[in-house]
């Protein structure tokens, strides 16, 4: 997948747990796994928005996209 979720990172550099945040954000322990994993398709900005705000970070903070070598060779 291109766009890569770096959740794990920011919850490093601000010493938080991922329980603490789904606790604060309002979300399941185990879809905040899902979303720190990158297997979520979708995330609402509501969402998104109340864990940058529990983060005190920007979304770009949580996801970077990098090109995937295996879908541009198949468009080549």
């Amino acid at each position: 997948m291109a766009i890569v979720v770096t959740l794990d990172v920011m919850l490093a550099r601000r010493k938080m747990r991922s329980k603490e945040l789904a606790e604060a954000v309002g979300i399941t322990e185990a879809n905040l796994s899902l979303l720190k994993q990158g297997k979520v398709k979708g995330l609402r900005f509501a969402t998104l928005e109340r864990i940058c705000e529990v983060l005190d970070c920007q979304p770009g903070d949580l996801l970077a996209y990098e090109r995937d070598p295996t879908r541009e060779a198949a468009d080549g």
